[in-house]
């Protein structure tokens, strides 16, 4: 009998377990040297020999490194986002004449995932628990189902025979159990890259070890709304307008006053905010299009450092900078930006009242969702014992101090933000599968 893997595949970040050898735990798989989370990139080498049927691959932090160095490929991340979208199927270019589909890169990642822990284990592994988020896709039951279905279907394609999946709040939540002493009643609430995720749920000794937990969920809820987004409105309100967004065009001769002050299109700047539509702006199509839109820009600094992004790609570049920016801010206050990468002396402040505007309507999204799990559950928000806290989004403080002003009587509790959701899934994994 082969043992088992819990796996949490996140958007930004993911995460393996497996059995303790001979004993009723689990652990965490170190998935790069002592790291026991993994970035969710790939980065396919456009150096590839052309012999080569296909483009070598880095993963998790080799990935990033190479992609920071300037190693000419393409780095995917954020592929998650794309289970349940028309996207999945379509071919993308990677660089060296290849090209790939976005799903065979979510089945290669599963698939390094599956090897690291295999050699981990010393064994081949063929039972799985995968987690999974309360909603792929918002209000949309059938791309939900079509999300976990094209999730299935690469783990299947990578060797797993047996497989089941969890909410990812339900994991965490299994995590938090291990921990008390009496019955508890807990909102989880699992804040991640991609999605925001809450359960409202009893957790206690008597309860651990059973097999459905069916009865002690006593409601779930969440939002496509998490990490990425708040990157991504960080990039638009604080650092885009430096290169044109939301700018007004030159005045033209003759031109009605009403669309002589109209904006530049907004397109490319939104498409330049999105993780895995970043490299789309390269084509060289777009680029010509875009150098031809000079005259549109009433400042010409503006056209010349979009320009410049796009020449030199630096996308990706542009994206992190916003991510730092917004966990600079959130412990701080202030975030100092530097962006002398586009043009030298190039830099802003994002602000800590323009970072809650820039997020206002997330945040309140995500709140708003806390909110709804209770009412759910037909559970007062006062009767709530314990906020558990996981995913990395949840080192946002005033993100946490919202939703924890919601539920004045629970007691805050900090998960492993990276990794107790796969501690979670693995001590469900123990008991569907045994000690493996």
């Amino acid at each position: 009998m082969t043992g088992f893997v819990a796996i949490d595949f996140g958007t930004s970040n993911s995460a393996v377990a497996l059995p303790e050898p001979g004993g009723a735990g689990v652990h965490l798989v170190p998935l790069e040297g002592t790291e026991r989370t993994m970035p969710t990139a790939v980065f396919y080498r456009a150096d590839t020999p052309p012999q080569q049927l296909e483009a070598e691959r880095l993963y998790g932090r080799a990935a990033v490194a190479a992609y920071v160095e300037g190693i000419e490929g393409r780095l995917m991340r954020s592929m998650k986002s794309l289970l349940g979208s028309s996207l999945l199927d379509q071919r993308t270019d990677v660089g060296g004449g290849r090209a790939v589909r976005y799903r065979d890169v979510v089945t290669g990642y599963l698939r390094e995932l599956k090897a690291r822990a295999e050699r981990q284990a010393g064994a081949p592994v063929t039972r799985a628990v995968l987690g999974r988020p309360v909603f792929f896709v918002d209000d949309d039951p059938a791309r939900d189902a079509q999300a976990q279905a094209a999730l299935e279907t690469a783990a299947r394609a990578v060797g797993f025979a047996e497989l089941q999946f969890q909410y990812e709040p339900i994991a965490a939540a299994l995590d938090h159990e291990a921990t008390v002493q009496a019955e508890r009643l807990v909102l989880v609430a699992d804040i991640g890259g991609g999605t925001s995720d809450f359960s409202l749920v009893r957790v206690g000794p008597s309860r651990r070890g059973r097999l459905d937990r069916r009865d002690d969920i006593l409601a779930s809820h969440g939002v496509h709304k998490a990490g990425t987004d708040f990157d991504r409105h960080v990039e638009l309100a604080a650092i885009l307008p430096l290169m044109g967004y939301r700018s007004r065009r030159a005045p033209r001769q003759g031109e009605p006053a009403a669309t002589a002050t109209a904006e530049v299109p907004s397109g490319i700047y939104f498409d330049l905010a999105t993780w895995h539509l970043i490299n789309t702006v390269y084509a060289p199509a777009r680029l010509a299009e875009l150098r031809g839109m000079k005259t549109w820009y009433a400042d010409p600094r503006h056209h010349a450092r979009l320009m410049a992004v796009l020449e030199e790609r630096l996308g990706h570049a542009l994206a992190a900078a916003a991510e730092a920016a917004k966990i600079d801010v959130a412990q701080r206050g202030l975030a100092a930006v530097d962006l002398s990468v586009v043009e030298p002396g190039l830099a802003t402040l994002l602000r800590e009242a323009d970072a809650a505007a820039a997020l206002e309507a997330d945040l309140a999204a995500i709140v708003e969702a806390a909110r709804e799990t209770a009412r759910l559950a037909g559970v007062a928000p006062g009767a709530v014992q314990d906020l558990y806290f996981t995913g990395g989004s949840t080192g946002l403080a005033p993100l946490v101090d919202r939703i924890a002003a919601e539920f004045p009587a629970a007691s805050r509790v900090r998960g492993d933000r990276f990794a107790s959701v796969a501690q979670g899934l693995g001590i469900h994994a123990r008991t569907v599968f045994g000690a493996g």
